[in-house]
């Protein structure tokens, strides 16, 4: 995304170079130049990750009801090419462990405590997240019973709307969003919209790497956020056209 518009900066630049407009062409390769830096860099995709990040970088103290429910967002699977075999990827496993740690917590106090798995098969590995996932959480010890999905959602707005009607069936009294640090504000956006107003638990925190040399690590920080940010802007839009039917919330 931040590369593809770095060459569309080129690109008119030098279009601006072809009509003789030199000083606007030369402007442009200057702004070009500096993104190209100021995201490669570090600093751009710092301040990014800050604004989405800040309000999740202290984890919240566990505060459980009588029936909890533990939202686990899918969106990460990977097929091994050797086995066949489609199991989480990088992102899932911090979610997997963060899910199991909070229903541990939850089932100390004498409490109900259930885990919700979202995700259907948005990269065509042939498997369900939630499937996957769930596979994952059995594996470390977890009972079959207190683990239950919703295997048909592709999207994070997917995962709400299908996720929002699970919980009211269970009728939950507490919910805790569970999910990547950066992508729980439009997660509690979407869920809020549908009447789920959870507490959020990031599994992980994505740091950007300062460095005197333009990074691709940095580059695709940068496009994760900027993902994050134009969902919470496409939201809005919608809302404010009219296009969305009204909240739940």
């Amino acid at each position: 995304m931040t590369l593809a518009f770095l060459a569309a900066l080129v690109v008119l630049a030098a279009a601006c170079s072809g009509l003789r407009r030199r000083r606007m062409a030369w402007s442009i390769y200057l702004l070009a130049a500096l993104l190209f830096l100021g995201v490669g860099c570090g600093v751009l995709p710092a301040w990014l990750l800050d604004n989405l990040q800040s309000d999740h970088a202290i984890q919240p103290a566990g505060a459980w009801a009588q029936r909890n429910a533990i939202v686990v967002l899918g969106g990460d699977t990977q097929r091994i090419a050797a086995t066949g075999a489609v199991e989480p990827g990088a992102t899932a496993q911090a979610r997997i462990v963060c899910a199991a740690t909070l229903q541990r917590d939850c089932r100390r106090t004498g409490a109900q405590c259930k885990i919700i798995i979202s995700g259907g098969d948005a990269r065509c590995t042939g498997a369900a997240d939630a499937l996957v996932y769930r596979n994952a959480l059995l594996g470390l010890g977890l009972d079959g019973a207190d683990v239950l999905v919703e295997p048909h959602s592709t999207s994070t707005w997917q995962h709400a709307q299908l996720t929002s009607d699970v919980l009211r069936h269970f009728a939950a009294d507490h919910v805790v969003l569970v999910s990547s640090g950066l992508h729980l504000r439009r997660s509690q956006l979407y869920f809020s919209h549908f009447g789920v107003h959870a507490s959020q638990m990031r599994a992980d925190h994505l740091c950007a790497l300062p460095s005197t040399l333009p990074l691709a690590h940095n580059f695709r920080v940068a496009d994760l956020a900027l993902h994050e940010y134009l969902g919470i802007a496409r939201y809005h839009a919608r809302v404010a056209v009219g296009e969305l039917p009204r909240s739940r919330g």
